[in-house]
């Protein structure tokens, strides 16, 4: 037995691990893109997975969706400024994919996943140097052969169940790889009656590979599969764009290829004709599949393997144990950052995150003189200004933007005791509760309680760190009338998860898993609308839409500073991650002296987001904190281009 049969062997193991795997945090990632293309990236095998999600997902969404090489996106990062990425890597290791995620790091506004199958590798160390990199990791007991198999089967099986049961289809994945099917028969007794075919094309060097569009992805598998072991020279073609002139090979070199054929019911027909034209002399196969949903793709990619085996041992080879030769390797672990120069960025300076959020993109003329010279106003007042107070956001600007209920970490922490510990008042304004508070008494010694603020709800309430204080017992009949409406829109089937009033503050509304807020506020605010309340009460965060009470607000925090500690308003600091409205930290960035960690404001006298294109959240608050000197008399300046501070 070869040792890619051996491989073959335990594919019925792997993929009883991928249908019990919890797939949880893959489902809420696929779902958070359910209004956006996506685009896959990997190598090998991985692009095969690759090619698979992108697939689905434009079954699914009906977004046009792109499977990437690693050197497409290294080449071209910016992709990943306007599409949620998935980089697919089942060991880690190449150096391929992880320049991708560098470079993708870099430049990316959207959200980034990792799929792979070790912990424990360069791609998991980047990853984890990063840390707002969504990470799912499935890991697999025996590692691959030179060709992907196992590893293969386990992620496209997650990803297929993922899609599958996002959809609530009725359709299930087989219950074992012995209830697949090809031509109404287990892949095994279709590759022996077949045998012929595999022995026929194993004697020619080419085969080429027509495909129906939908199994793009099991003929890209094919190709991978057959070129990377050197067993077949391969041509890929859908079925009519062989008809484009391809066909000559079949005239003028038929004793040098075969053809293979992955077709689903709606292009039987075509297939049917097209094979009838064929010289009598060209073997070909049929690789029927029932349609292309994901019960369908599993079935096709296990036959694939299969069917590579059977090619293999006619060809008297290993497809898992090739020779690599020295080049090849040496090809392989190029470092590749030092050969392939950085895209110019014109971007790092903060006018382009500030075009962005008022529109201005391609094909609009950008007035990036207009710019710059208002991003330079702001930064020489910034520099000269004395401040005494720093007010932030806490989800997505002291810790990361998600629905887990995690503190800041300890970096952060460290950070804000600093300024404590300077006689700076630290204020923090948040759509969260009492959590808030729990989260950092826990964190910072109770001596230096009174010098942090919390304006929780939205500054509905607004209390010292550890200061017994409750909610006020008065109800709101606005946000009474607001949660009715919320309950209504509930019934009817809108994707709401969580309703949560807090009287007389605000009410927050959470979706399912992966609902993209931006896209739900415009179902609330048309339902208040309708309802003839007031939408400019409607805010909205990366996790839920809050509906303030009136005079509710997160500049609230600013007014207690100057009210009751005596700060005058232009000598607070703001900082804050959602600064366009309707993001929740519109009024908070709409303060003279303000900065952006994620998406800026729209007025171009404040709001500004300095830190590098490539620093958000939490990653752009650290930045802004190096560029902090505290003095000794309770006051700091902000320099936003200190050359020791970390880039």
């Amino acid at each position: 037995m070869t040792h890619y049969a051996a491989e073959l062997q335990r594919l019925d193991e792997t993929y009883s691990l991928a249908l019990n795997a919890d797939i949880r945090a893959v489902k809420t990632a696929i779902a958070g893109t359910s209004q956006s293309s996506l685009i896959g990236v990997g190598s090998g095998g991985s692009f095969t997975v690759a090619s698979l999600l992108c697939g689905l997902h434009e079954t699914y969404t009906g977004r046009v969706s792109r499977p990437s090489t690693c050197l497409e996106l290294i080449c071209n990062p910016s992709l990943a400024s306007s599409s949620p990425v998935f980089l697919i890597s089942a060991e880690g290791k190449n150096p391929d994919i992880v320049e991708a995620l560098k470079r993708a790091r870099h430049h990316s506004s959207r959200p980034l996943h990792v799929l792979t199958n070790h912990p424990l590798s360069p791609l998991m160390t980047s990853v984890e140097s990063f840390g707002d990199i969504g990470k799912h990791v499935f890991p697999l007991p025996a590692k691959d052969g030179y060709l992907a198999t196992n590893s293969l089967l386990l992620n496209a099986t997650i990803i297929a169940r993922a899609y599958n049961e996002l959809d609530r289809s009725t359709s299930q994945l087989p219950a074992a790889l012995a209830d697949c099917r090809i031509d109404n028969l287990p892949v095994d007794d279709w590759i022996d009656r077949n045998n012929a075919f595999a022995k026929a094309a194993a004697s020619r060097p080419g085969v080429i590979v027509l495909f129906s569009p939908m199994l793009r992805a099991l003929a890209i598998d094919l190709e991978s599969k057959l070129s990377e072991a050197a067993l077949l020279f391969c041509q890929l073609s859908d079925l009519r764009s062989f008809a484009h002139g391809r066909h000559l090979w079949l005239a003028e070199r038929a004793d040098d290829c075969s053809v293979i054929a992955f077709v689903e019911p709606s292009l039987a027909p075509l297939w049917t004709h097209t094979k009838a034209l064929f010289p009598d002399d060209v073997p070909s196969l049929t690789v029927p599949l029932d349609g292309h949903r994901p019960s369908d793709l599993i079935a096709g990619l296990v036959a694939t393997m299969h069917l590579v085996s059977a090619l293999a041992t006619n060809l008297g080879r290993d497809a898992a144990r090739p020779t690599v030769p020295a080049f090849g390797r040496a090809i392989y672990y190029m470092d590749l950052a030092s050969v392939i120069p950085e895209p110019s960025d014109e971007h790092d300076a903060g006018d382009g995150a500030k075009a962005e959020v008022l529109g201005a993109r391609w094909p609009s003329r950008i007035r990036r003189t207009t710019l710059r010279r208002a991003l330079q106003d702001f930064v020489d007042a910034l520099s000269h200004q004395r401040f005494r107070a720093v007010v932030f956001d806490y989800d997505g600007t002291l810790c990361q933007s998600a629905r887990r209920d995690e503190p800041p970490t300890n970096e952060i922490v460290q950070a804000l005791e600093h300024l404590i510990d300077s006689g700076i008042v630290v204020g923090i304004a948040t759509g969260r509760g009492k959590s808030v508070d729990e989260h950092l008494r826990s964190m910072i010694p109770d001596h230096k309680w009174k010098s942090v603020l919390l304006a929780l709800y939205n500054g509905g309430l607004i209390m010292n760190l550890g200061e017994d204080k409750s909610a006020s017992p008065s109800t709101s009949e606005f946000l009474s009338h607001v949660t009715r409406i919320a309950r209504r829109l509930k019934d009817l089937g809108v994707p709401i998860d969580e309703i949560r009033t807090t009287h007389p503050y605000q009410v927050s509304i959470r979706f399912h898993d992966g609902i993209p807020t931006d896209s739900m506020w415009f179902v609330l605010a048309d339902a208040l609308r309708q309802a003839g309340l007031d939408v400019s009460r409607l805010e909205c965060s990366k996790h839920s839409v809050d509906v303030l009470a009136p005079q509710v607000n997160k500049s609230s925090l600013i007014a207690h500073l100057a009210a009751s500690y005596k700060i005058d308003p232009y000598q607070v600091l703001t900082v804050g991650d959602q600064g366009a409205w309707p993001g929740n930290d519109a009024s908070l960035l709409e303060h003279r002296f303000s900065l952006s960690v994620d998406v800026p404001s729209r007025r171009l006298d404040r709001g500004w987001k300095l830190a590098p294109a490539h620093k958000r959240h939490v990653d752009a608050t650290l930045w802004y904190l190096a560029h902090i000197t505290a003095d000794v008399d309770g006051s700091f300046t902000f320099t936003a281009s200190r050359p020791d501070a970390p880039q």
